[in-house]
Order: C-alpha cells, then structure tokens, then sequence
C-alpha cells in the first residue's frame, strides 16, 4: 500500500486558458483557435429530437398498439366482449340468425352479395421496385375472419410499409388516365370468396355479421357467393370483351356471377338465388341484369328469360340508384363534409406536401381514374333533384320536432301558446352554389355569365413541372376557366354534369363511353340497348321476370349531404381551386345548412330521394322502366345510434355501411332468404316522406 501511496500520479497536461476578447468571445484576434466542443456538448447536440423523431415515435407507438390489441383480441375468449357488455347493460337479445333458428326457418335459397365501392378488398399481383415484397398483399381493405394472429401482424406489417410508401401507393392503387385500366406493368386484382368483403379492415365489419347470421340457420360456402370484383373499374371494363394476345386484359367477372349463379341454382334443387347488392354494387347488378340479357359480345348471352329464371329476389341495401351529390364533391373538389371540416380544422396538413405526399391532390389524382366513381353522378337532372328554386324534398325538417302536419311545426312562444312556425325554405335544387348569399338568393337576382365557351387561358402550372406529375386537369384549367365556372355562380343536376365536363374534360370523355345521366324519351330506341345506359334505372327497362321481386333497405334519420356551398381556394402552387366553404353556416343549430353543406333525410352517404323514388314510384307497378310488373318494396330502418361504446356500431344503426349489422334488417333478408315473399315480411315499411316526395317528381311512366 505505502508504494502504491509513493506512485507519481501522471501529470494532467496543462491547458491554457482560451483567450477572450472584449465581448467574451472565445477565439484569438484572428478569429482563429476556436475551442473545440466537449463530449458532452456533443452528445446533447446530436440528442436533439426532431419531427421526424416524433412522427417515427408516434407511428411506432401507434403500431404497437395495434398489434397489443390484435394479440388480446385474439387471445381472449370469444365470449369475453359479450360477457362484460351483458354485466353492465343487461341480457342482450338473440342474433336474428339464432331467433329465426328457434323458429324452424332453415336455408333455402343460395344467396349472392354484391359489396360496392371501396368495401371489397384489393390485393398486388405485379407491381413496380418501390412494391417489391408486397405480392398478393392487400392494397385495399382487409379481414379479420380467417386470419391468424401471425398474418394479421404481416397485414398490418405492409400496411405500416404502406403508410411510408405513400406516393407507391397511389401509383399501384390508380388506373391509366387514358384507358380506365390497368397501368403498364401493374395487376390490383380483387380479393375472392368470402373474405374479400366481410371486413373493411380488422375488427370493421360489411357483410361479416349478415353472414355469420345466415349461417345459424344452415347456409356455408357453397350456398353463399360474393361476387367481388375490382371497383375502380367502369362496370362493363370488370368484363373487358377484348384481348390481349388471346389473354383476356380483365377480369372477366360478369361471366363469372353468371356462371356461379347457374351453378348455384342447378346444385341447390332449382332454387333460384337471392341476390343482395350493397351501395354502389346496386348500380353493378342492375348493369348485370342487362348485361346478362344481352347478345354477345356485348353481353352475356343468356336470353331475355334469364333473370325470370335465376333470380328470387333483389335485396338493394343503401342502393344509390340515382347518384348520390358526395360524388359531385369527391370530383369537383376531392371533398365532401367530413374532409371539409378536417380541412378548416388542420389546413397545412391537407393542402401541404405531408410526409411527401401532396394528399388532397394526390387523391383526386387518384380517384379521378376509378371510372365507377362516375357512375355515382346524379341521374336524371333537374326532374329527380330540383332546379333553382323547386325541389321535391321542400319543406323539409332538419331536425325532428313534434309535427302538427306535413309542413308547419308546434312550438309555444313566450307566453307558452302554440304557434306555427314555418319551415327554414331551402333551395336543394342548387347542388353547386357560390357563396351562401347566392344558394338562398331568389333565382331572378342571380347574375349569372355562361362558362361552357369561356376561354379557359394559361395553365396555371405551367412554371411548375411537379405539378402536372399530380394529374388532376385542373392544371390545364387555367384561370380564366376558375373565373368562369365561379361566375356562373349556381349548379343544378343538369349543369353539373356540363361543370364537371369543363373542369375535367378528360376524366368526363373517358367516363361518357361507360355511363349515361338522363332520362328516356323512348326505351325501345335502339341506342339503350348499349351498355352505358345500363346502370341508369331512367335510361333502361327491368328484365322480364315478373315473379322476381325487388327490394330497397336502407336507413333514415340521418342528416345527409344534398348540395354544397362553395368558394375560391386562396392561389397557390399545384392548388386545387375550388373548396367547399365551412364557414357557411344556417341561423341556428336546427338549420339543414352545416360547414357548408346542405343536409336533408337519408343514410348518411345516399339520400332517401335516391335509395327510395324507384322502388317508391318508378318501378311501382306496370311502368315502362318495369314492363313486367316486377313487385317492388321500400323498407326503410329508423337509425338509432348505440346508447354505449359497448355495443360497437349499434344493432339498431341505419348509416350507410354500419346498417350491415342491423338486427332488423338482418332479420328480414334471412326470412326472404328461406323463402318468404315481400308481403309476408310486411310490404312497405316507411318512415320518411319518401311517397310524398315521389308524387312531386313529373316524370312519365
């Protein structure tokens, strides 16, 4: 120890002392002999956290839980959810599949589901470098049915690749803007069989709890078919009658519902399907119908008996058989109300360049070459959805209140009488509007310049070449075109379709071969028998199946977009240049008018004018869109929104997709399903004006 005390300690090399000036600084007159930084220093610096370390931590957080809860939901007993909800609101009710099973109802009839736009899963056969590894990776949707707890976390492995591959996405998930088909060396093919639409994503269920249901009463795989198919594409290009080098360039998927439907029918004991469309899928089977019919090549061969012979019941859930205004906003301005709001709420990061990718333009990039979106467009012009100042929805309540009568609402007034109170007039007629003075002014003092010939001028990118890699036409629109479109100040459904023909001439002249927006003089005219008139129910006749029944379900007691409020964007580099205007609000909280978009009744996406007037009145009978006679049922389901998170998405719900689980509605596809007929479920089962609203249309039939 003594020697160890007796050690020289080494010499620590003495440092001089920096040298100041003045101010304190630490360097020699030259400016030179800088002291270095400590480790420390540097240590603390290169500590520094960025946004991207908040968004990697944040996405990474993110992910963890999901998969934490993918492994829970899997490891729990199946009974567990119903067990805790049962502890604390009390005995639920039997599933209708269980009710009916009590009953003695058992499977009759095969069924075939038709799923509609977006709801039908979408998966990579051939892609570009930036996919490498996605192959036959779902693009689009997912399922929680028949997966195990180890592909789920795969799924949701590329879907966390997905989300920082945005720009790839868009690439593989868009059509050529030429063709309205595949782009070269790229195959989207639709998912097939059961799973390709019972759920939207993991835990999100379409069609899972109807199946499920109908199951309880003896259907399986081989009596129930989902007819997936690509849903970006027009309808006839799902069938594609041309090739490639004898390869056929599509799908070929009307050929295949056809072929399974004959099977189907021919190995259940001659008992004819029961086919059960879903939103946009309505408009894809009303095509089939007439496409089935049809002579080759055009169509499919089988004969003007066809449908008479296969087909029970057409089960139409949330059909937009009329289009839906959302689709004018999704196109004109890649908008509808929710984006709208998040937009006013967080603008830099809709309008910005977020995480690389431009996102409201690079989504009308994107959904400007799904043609199917074109088949949503409001059919039928001012006679079905007003002009500027008639529309058959007038009079209507925004909010439901004690009614004295079909126009004038009680309320007591400060001394406690009962008084009318006149409904809020409302112009639906204007689809389009500039401004909210314009959409309520009286139609003799709008001053209106014609924007069809207007001289659309410079392109408005034309210093920017990034921005025409976003191909949205508005690019070639120029300003004087946005000058001119809001000039004209207000759009009805039949000048829409001439607006949406100015500001996207390309998309509209490709969409104009596959869809048609009128109404016929004359049916047996020659020209309807091709197939862009096909999916419009004014435009075409029901097949001759007089013992074929037709329903309409779908929900009510929604506030639901009717027309829109717009303004001007404020001028930017690659901008979209119309949005529509949040700040337009009604005078009061029970006003139809709400961040700039007009609400009437309906499902949430698809008004109860376009779900109900067919089956209500156009087809009601023997009219010459139903030669035949074909019975018709509007049955409508009063939403009613669950009392607790507990019960998920509700089993009395009536919004556009979570109707799907509707106990109500389910209970009744599965009695028409084994057998019954539309009058022993009830007939007609009604909540809102739909009738009333019917009988205001002037339409010959």
């Amino acid at each position: 120890m003594s020697l160890l005390r007796q050690r020289k300690q080494p010499q620590r090399e003495e440092r001089p002392p920096p040298s100041s000036d003045g101010n304190g600084s630490d360097h020699d007159d030259n400016g030179k002999g800088k002291k270095p930084a400590s480790k420390e220093a540097t240590r603390r610096t290169k500590a520094k956290w960025s946004c991207v370390d908040s968004c990697c931590w944040l996405v990474g957080c993110v992910c963890s839980a999901w998969w934490l809860l993918l492994f829970l939901y899997n490891a729990m007993p199946a009974s567990f959810p119903q067990y805790v909800t049962e502890a604390i609101t009390g005995p639920l009710p039997d599933p209708p599949g269980v009710k009916l099973q009590k009953e003695g109802l058992r499977a009759k009839h095969p069924v075939v589901f038709v799923p509609g736009i977006v709801t039908g899963g979408l998966e990579l056969w051939e892609g570009h470098h930036c996919a490498e590894g996605l192959f036959r990776k779902r693009l689009w949707g997912g399922t929680f049915g028949d997966y195990s707890l180890a592909r789920q976390l795969d799924e949701s492995y590329y879907l966390t690749c997905n989300f920082f591959r945005p720009l790839c996405w868009v690439e593989h998930m868009s059509l050529d803007n030429e063709t309205g088909l595949d782009k070269p060396g790229i195959r989207v093919r639709p998912v097939t069989g059961l799973v390709a639409a019972d759920y939207f994503v993991p835990g999100y269920f379409v069609w899972a709890v109807l199946i499920a249901n109908l199951a309880r009463i003896g259907y399986e795989e081989k009596t129930m078919y989902m007819a997936a198919y690509d849903w970006r594409l027009s309808f006839q290009n799902t069938e594609v009658p041309f090739f490639h080098d004898l390869i056929p360039v599509r799908d070929q998927t009307l050929s295949r519902i056809k072929s399974n439907i004959e099977l189907m029918v021919a190995t259940n004991g001659g008992n004819r399907v029961v086919v059960i469309p879903h939103s946009m899928g309505v408009l894809y089977f009303l095509h089939f119908m007439k496409w089935v019919e049809a002579p080759p090549p055009m169509g499919g061969g089988g004969g003007p008996n066809w449908c008479e012979k296969h087909i029970k019941s057409v089960v139409n859930i949330g059909g937009p058989f009329l289009g839906v205004p959302k689709a004018v906003a999704g196109l004109f301005s890649s908008e509808a109300k929710d984006v709208a709001v998040a937009r006013a709420i967080a603008p830099d990061v809709l309008d910005s360049d977020f995480l690389g990718l431009q996102t409201l333009r690079h989504l009308m990039r994107m959904t400007r070459t799904w043609d199917s979106t074109m088949s949503m467009i409001p059919k039928g012009g001012d006679t079905i959805w007003g002009d500027l100042d008639w529309s058959p929805e007038d009079g209507i309540e925004c909010k439901a209140k004690k009614q004295k009568g079909n126009d004038t609402e009680v309320s007591d007034d400060i001394t406690g009488k009962s008084v009318e109170v006149q409904p809020e007039p409302i112009n639906y007629g204007r689809l389009v509007s500039f401004g909210k003075d314009v959409a309520e002014a009286p139609s003799s003092e709008i001053e209106r310049i014609e924007f069809r010939d207007a001289v659309k001028g410079n392109n408005i990118a034309h210093s920017n070449t990034s921005c025409r890699d976003i191909w949205t036409e508005y690019h070639e629109l120029g300003w004087g075109g946005i000058k001119a479109v809001a000039d004209y100040k207000v759009y009805t459904a039949s000048s829409v379709i001439d607006l949406l023909q100015f500001v996207a001439p390309k998309m509209m002249q490709r969409g104009g071969v596959h869809f048609s927006y009128g109404i016929a003089d004359n049916l047996d005219d020659p020209k309807y028998q091709h197939y862009k008139y096909w999916s419009n129910p004014l435009e075409t006749k029901l097949p001759n199946a007089p013992e074929m029944e037709i329903f309409s379900m779908y929900g009510v007691g929604i506030p639901t977009e009717r027309a829109y409020v717009y303004k001007l964007a404020p001028q930017a580099e690659c901008y979209i240049p119309f949005r529509i205007d949040t700040s337009a609000e009604g005078g009061d909280e029970n006003s139809c008018l709400k961040g700039g978009v007009y609400l009437a009744d309906g499902d949430e996406t698809v008004p109860v004018l376009s779900a109900g007037y067919m089956c209500a009145k156009g087809w009601r009978g023997k009219t010459r869109f139903n030669p035949a006679g074909s019975k018709t049922y509007v049955r409508e389901y009063s939403h009613s929104p669950p009392s607790t998170l507990l019960e998920g998405r509700g089993t009395q719900s009536g919004a556009h997709v979570d109707i799907m689980g509707n106990f109500a509605l389910i209970e009744d596809i599965i009695r028409i399903a084994a057998g019954a007929t539309g009058e022993e479920i009830g007939g007609d089962q009604v909540y809102s004006d739909i009738f009333k609203w019917s009988e205001k249309i002037k339409l010959k039939l």
